[in-house]
């Protein structure tokens, strides 16, 4: 079992900070030093193996107390967490989110995926707006037979 590079303690939160490019710094801590660690972020610069740069260490506080005005939650609270306060959240913390989201997802865009039912083309959402109207005129002219063939027709165009 790995010790707390801080106190000797048993190691519990294993951190890989990401220093530049394939630059990485790993900080194995206990519960406590890491505590210490995520929330003084002036403490970074006597965790880490190699010292670091101070002036860094100092932005990252600046960084780390920034807060959404409109729910207060703080930058450092959602690096801990992981979880954001509100929905503006996403504005007042932008520039620290977009390359972490680019570098999860790849993207900085959200494209979603489309349900199965959604019609592929415009050919066939087309057909699919014909034959709801079909099946409307089928029910008006009470003509059930012809309106359940479409209703048959329609439910098989939705699945496919």
């Amino acid at each position: 079992m790995q010790k707390c590079q801080k106190c000797q303690n048993p190691a519990t939160l294993h951190i890989t900070e990401v220093l530049g490019e394939s630059q990485f710094e790993e900080l194995h801590l206990c519960e406590q030093c890491a505590n210490k660690y995520l929330y003084e972020p002036q403490q970074k610069a006597n965790l880490g193996k190699g010292g670091g740069d101070l002036g860094k260490e100092g932005e990252e506080g600046l960084l780390g107390q920034a807060e959404c005005p409109e729910c207060g939650v703080k930058f450092v609270e959602f690096r801990n967490t992981g979880r954001l306060g509100c929905p503006h959240d996403y504005q007042a913390f932008r520039e620290e989110l977009m390359p972490l989201l680019e570098n999860i997802h790849g993207e900085t865009k959200h494209c979603g995926k489309t349900p199965r039912r959604f019609p592929q083309t415009r050919e066939h959402q087309s057909e699919l707006t014909q034959l709801r109207n079909r099946l409307k005129q089928a029910v008006t002219k009470e003509d059930y037979e012809e309106a359940a063939k479409v209703r048959d027709l329609i439910k098989h165009l939705e699945e496919a």
